[in-house]
């Protein structure tokens, strides 16, 4: 009987340690959780005082149309021959050929 009451005793005591654990470190993860966010607020306040955000749309867009601008410039300088150029050659080249042979 005496045994069974101190077993029950120490199973109870475990019981409660236990819970009484748990409850603290829910409280220090809760704490932890609570300083991280202020951390990365005050990082987030302090890099947007040295560099703000700034909206860089216009200046991208305006860089789109100038390289294809400059694209399109260097390819007409750098051509060989207009398109009229070109079919008169391939026509000159083809009159030109001699006559395919067919065997029979």
């Amino acid at each position: 009987m005496k045994w069974n009451r101190l077993l029950k005793s120490l199973l109870k005591t475990a019981v409660y340690i236990m819970d009484q654990t748990a409850e603290q470190v829910d409280r220090v993860s809760d704490r932890a959780s609570e300083l991280a966010n202020q951390a990365r607020s005050a990082m987030d306040d302090a890099t947007s005082a040295i560099s703000p955000q700034q909206d860089h749309t216009l200046r991208n867009i305006l860089s789109f149309a100038a390289g294809v601008g400059i694209g399109v410039g260097a390819g007409m300088l750098l051509a060989p021959s207009t398109a009229m150029l070109v079919r008169a050659g391939r026509v000159a080249s083809a009159s030109r050929r001699p006559p395919s042979r067919s065997k029979k």
